[in-house]
């Protein structure tokens, strides 16, 4: 494996480790939020939400695996202009600031403030942002790698993107009330 890789791993255990640590703190430090965190969204679409939470994860799983271990790094060409090295700074932008919402939600429904509320929206969208930024490199990427690999990360992308740029960043902010 290259050093990208490693990289790009070690970004997914260290980001990961810090999304789901702030998701634990969170519901440790606030075991009665759930319905909170919702901020507003209706009851009816709520369980429409919750099943996009699936295939997203199961996505992230399918594209994570693609990149990390079916792209060789000193090939890899994205829209004729960027390398591999892109997906360091997408998979970063993508947990990073996920690392971030619980804990500034829970800061804003604390003490409210045009400030927390930023924050937040901010966080969502550089997620949202990111996630549309890795489904544009996939779709623009020059791969010889078997097509099932290949759309399989695709279609995991746009799972990923319709959770976080669509139903977070979007939905979640339109509906979130303090």
């Amino acid at each position: 494996m290259h050093t990208e890789q490693w990289i790009l791993i070690a970004i997914n255990v260290v980001g990961g480790i810090l999304v789901i640590g702030s998701y634990v703190q969170g519901f440790m430090a606030h075991p009665d939020s759930g319905n909170v965190l919702w901020g507003g969204v209706p009851q009816s679409i709520r369980p429409l939400y919750t099943l996009c939470m699936i295939p997203a994860a199961l996505g992230y799983f399918a594209f994570s695996y693609f990149i990390i271990f079916r792209l060789d790094p000193d090939v890899v060409k994205i829209g004729g202009f960027f390398d591999f090295r892109i997906f360091l700074a997408i998979y970063a932008l993508i947990l990073f600031p996920s690392a971030l919402w619980m804990p500034l939600t829970h800061a804003m429904l604390n003490n409210p403030g045009a400030g927390l509320l930023w924050s937040i929206r901010i966080s969502l969208a550089v997620v949202g942002i990111a996630a549309l930024c890795l489904l544009a490199s996939l779709l623009t990427l020059d791969t010889k790698e078997p097509a099932t690999a290949y759309w399989a990360a695709v279609a995991g992308s746009a799972a990923f993107c319709l959770q976080t740029a669509v139903l977070d960043a979007v939905v979640w902010n339109i509906y979130f009330k303090y």
